[in-house]
């Protein structure tokens, strides 16, 4: 493999082994503590414009499959692993990752001290950097580029990424109970598929679809999706969301929930270097049951923005005790900043699709 160097725009420079493509990937860098689920991460459209670091050393280890993916291509700017596995042991495997990467143009790099790498973000936050297997050209060119490119904060990156049109989601249940549309901030296809495990008809809408085209439609309930990006330029949909509470139950997941938070008069601010993983401790604050979460945001929604609306916290994250979820006291709605459709638990937070479903049954009496 081609040697490859991963610079951080402080000119810090890691040297390692190219894996993928050899073009040069510019993003923010961050870290991913799951131990598997790599495809599920590379093709997760929360991660666009990140360069994603994973932090358990072998990957690779399972190869790649087309169920796993929940898009239609890679999104991740680049990826960094310890140690890339090129010879998968898996019987579902089409492939290796370095082939996947290699075919879908994503950057990547191995060989590098990805622990390192992850105890220098966790010090100093989230930067920018980029991967390149330019050996001959100045750091201090590179870091010029890098400074260059726009940073996360302010950066509305939810229409490079949602539908270009309405579309049904072509798993459909064999019980149809209920129709759901799908505000597509960046869905992921397991948010879908969970909705049509408990009997929901799914319908997915872009980003910038107008609340009374929704409304007008007759659906009973809608899902505002997890996406990328700062939430706070996404001044459309907050103005759809706001449109919309208390005319149908919404139910917000991850960028969902910081939508539905600033639809609700709140605030949002960035995280250091963000939740990303699948170990995250999350308290059910009514229940005091704790679920292990996965999680994928580098912007929370401020409890204290929030004390004035007529919202009860829900759910809080046991590392850093920021707000994980809310509900409406009056409104049909629910929004959790995790990912309750990823399966870490393994199922310990399926039962909020069931919530939800409950909650437009409700609604309908």
């Amino acid at each position: 493999m081609p040697p490859a160097r991963l610079i951080l725009e402080d000119g810090t420079t890691y040297e390692g082994e190219s894996f993928g493509s050899s073009a040069n990937a510019i993003g923010e860098v961050v870290f991913n503590t799951s131990l598997t689920g790599y495809q599920e991460i590379a093709t997760d459209p929360s991660y666009r414009f990140q360069i994603v670091t994973m932090t358990y050393p072998h990957i690779g280890n399972y190869g790649v499959e087309k169920l796993a993916d929940q898009s239609d291509e890679p999104q991740v700017a680049g990826f960094v692993v310890r140690d890339v596995i090129d010879e998968p042991s898996n019987a579902r495997s089409e492939g290796s990752l370095a082939s996947y990467f290699e075919r879908n143009r994503i950057s990547a790099i191995h060989a590098i001290d990805t622990r390192a790498l992850t105890r220098k973000i966790r010090n100093e936050g989230a930067m920018r950097g980029m991967i390149t297997t330019q050996s001959g050209r100045d750091v201090a060119d590179i870091v010029a580029e890098i400074r260059r490119a726009p940073s996360m904060s302010g950066l509305d990156l939810v229409q490079r990424v949602t539908a270009l049109r309405p579309y049904p989601f072509d798993e459909q249940p064999s019980e149809k109970k209920k129709r759901v549309a799908v505000y597509d901030f960046g869905v992921k296809r397991d948010i879908l598929r969970r909705l049509t495990d408990v009997g929901c008809e799914v319908t997915v809408y872009p980003a910038t679809t107008h609340a009374d085209e929704i409304l007008n439609a007759g659906y009973d309930g809608v899902m505002l999706s997890n996406g990328p990006g700062d939430p706070e330029p996404v001044t459309y949909a907050q103005e759809n969301i706001r449109h919309m509470i208390g005319k149908v139950p919404l139910f917000g997941i991850c960028l969902g929930h910081q939508l539905l938070g600033l639809a609700l008069g709140g605030q949002t601010y960035k995280l250091k270097f963000g939740h990303r993983g699948g170990n995250h401790p999350v308290k059910d604050l009514r229940t005091g049951r704790v679920e292990i979460t996965a999680q994928n945001h580098g912007f929370s929604v401020s409890a204290d923005s929030l004390k004035e609306s007529d919202v009860e916290f829900t759910h809080v994250n046991l590392n850093d005790d920021t707000l994980e979820g809310f509900r409406h006291r009056r409104e049909p709605l629910l929004a959790v900043q995790y990912h309750p459709e990823a399966a870490p638990g393994p199922h310990d937070s399926f039962y909020l699709f069931s919530d939800f479903l409950q909650m437009m049954e409700e609604w309908k009496k």
